[in-house]
């Protein structure tokens, strides 16, 4: 897809009539399903033989995704494309929010760093002629090349108080002109309340549009619910299309954050690998770890205090939107002093892309990217960062070099960061191979394959940094660094078909998860509206 020069000042594009039908996925708050009910739908779509893609107007999340054209996304949108059968593209979410604080985000337009806003002042040009042209003409771009497109919401279709504001609910359902399915989450109660009270607050027009309601997260006896089918039924006189089964073991990324199956603590055992991930403040693509999670001999915690580390084999400082707040909550906690006992006893630590400039000696912003100045790092690697305002977005691929007889290991990821880290002659993690350009972590643009470098690796081994983001979903890689860690114990190497068929569970997730959406609604009242 041939993405258009953006106009964020021009005019506003005005539809087109032939383009595309659209259905929209909104719910009665936040967390109740919506981007899976989208991506089940496109899935189902997608299979029925419709060209099909996914639009979420205004995302917020540290969980993203590098482009083929190099922007950025939410991840949800990818993971939506991907159940199309389509590639990712900005066009999918042209406005994505990047919390760097309670009341402050990076704001991404169309793929690029636009701006960095509190609350306020985003919410205040909500409406203007740069953000709302933004989404405009991304949808019509996708309008124009594909048959129907299934949007996502955000939040409460009844933010009431943000309605003259709102870019992502019903401000694109009006640009779409689409039909709505309203979702609710029965799992935490009141689910009476949040469908009749959301369709009480819109408006009537608004609620004309809606032709369906889904009940998710549905746990027991799906029969006892009939009552209250035929309720909301009568009450609202708009069709339950039905009833989703919570549906266990799914392995699907998520959107935004960890909830509470994965915080859980994994019990720390002998013959198996531990991992203990630090949960800071504001990690980002979290995403990365969950195959490693997936894996029969590996024990993976969210760890939020030091003492829930203890036993790790190996520790991980993940990404982070904030590098230099979430180093000093690091330091608040004690993790610095866990650190350095963890890797004198033969532990191993890894840093992946903002966790990997917090092992360094030390981290500089004179730019003001985050908080301005110079801070000291971990000092556990011998590499030193300066934060730049440029971010890095592409899709990679590398061949590891710090595995032994790893050469051949070929690795699939993604780089999206704002620093520059300088190796000071470490050893590298992984040569950098791909068809348009070749850039190094301190963003310098080389010709040559081999000088293509990222990461760094300490001279033991015990201690590495890279800047790839998905490098632990590729099978090869992951196993081959896992029985790496499983010698370090005594333990034997697990054959590489085992994460392989972990990787082919995850790729069957999606129609899984189709088949199960497919099973439980009756999708007849959306399908006709698609005709």
């Amino acid at each position: 897809m041939g993405r258009e020069a953006s106009s964020l000042n021009a005019e506003p594009v005005m539809p087109h009539p032939s383009r595309a039908k659209a259905i929209a996925i909104l719910g009665t708050g936040s967390d109740v399903g919506k981007s899976l009910v989208t991506a089940g739908l496109c899935r189902i779509l997608h299979r029925a033989g419709i060209r099909v893609a996914p639009f979420k107007a205004q995302n917020m999340s540290l969980n993203s995704f590098a482009t083929p054209e190099g922007g950025e996304i939410g991840r949800a949108q990818a993971l939506q494309a991907e159940a199309c059968g389509i590639p990712p593209h900005v066009d999918m979410n042209p406005i994505l929010l990047k919390p760097e604080s309670q009341a402050r985000s990076q704001v991404v337009v169309q793929g690029k760093v636009f701006a960095t806003l509190d609350a306020r002042a985003y919410f205040t040009r909500g409406r203007d002629s740069h953000l709302l042209r933004a989404v405009q003409e991304s949808y019509e771009r996708l309008a124009a090349q594909y048959d129907v497109i299934v949007i996502e919401g955000a939040g409460s279709a009844a933010e009431v108080n943000l309605r003259d504001r709102d870019l992502v609910n019903w401000t694109t359902v009006e640009l779409a002109d689409a039909r709505v399915v309203l979702v609710g989450d029965i799992d935490r109660g009141g689910v009476f309340a949040q469908i009749v009270g959301t369709l009480d607050l819109i408006a009537p027009e608004e609620r004309a549009r809606v032709c369906g309601i889904v009940i998710n997260k549905f746990r027991g006896d799906r029969t006892l619910f009939d009552d209250g089918i035929r309720f909301l039924r009568e009450r609202t006189g708009i069709p339950v299309l039905g009833v989703l089964p919570y549906l266990r073991d799914l392995a699907l990324d998520q959107e935004d954050s960890l909830d509470v199956g994965t915080r859980a603590l994994a019990s720390f055992t002998v013959d198996r690998v531990n991992i203990a991930v630090l949960l800071v403040p504001h990690m980002s693509n979290f995403t990365d770890f969950n195959a490693l999670a997936e894996e029969a001999d590996v024990a993976l915690r969210y760890v939020a205090t030091p003492e829930e580390a203890v036993g790790a084999d190996v520790m991980i400082l993940p990404g982070s939107k904030t590098t230099l707040s979430d180093l000093a909550y690091l330091r608040e906690k004690g993790f610095d002093r866990l650190l350095q006992d963890h890797v004198q006893r033969g532990g191993e630590l890894v840093g992946i892309c903002g966790g990997y400039q917090m092992l360094g000696q030390w981290i500089a912003d004179p730019d003001g990217v985050e908080t301005g100045g110079q801070d000291a790092g971990l000092g556990m690697l011998p590499v030193n960062t300066r934060l730049a305002r440029d971010k890095i977005t592409e899709q990679v691929e590398a061949r590891a070099l710090h595995l032994e007889g790893s050469a051949a290991l070929g690795v699939r990821g993604y780089l999206i960061h704002m620093g520059r880290t300088d190796r000071a002659g470490l050893r590298p993690c992984f040569q950098l191979l791909r068809t348009s350009g070749r850039i190094n972590s301190d963003g310098t643009e080389h010709a040559r394959d081999e000088d293509c470098l990222d990461g760094a690796v300490r001279h033991d081994g015990l201690v590495w940094g890279t800047y790839v983001h998905g490098l632990f979903d590729q099978p090869d890689f992951r196993r081959a660094w896992l029985n790496r860690l499983r010698g370090r114990k005594g333990l034997p190497a697990v054959p590489f078909e085992a994460s392989h068929r972990v990787n082919e569970t995850r790729l069957k997730a999606m129609d899984r998860w189709a088949d199960h959406v497919d099973q439980h609604l009756d999708l007849a009242p959306v399908l006709a509206w698609l005709r």
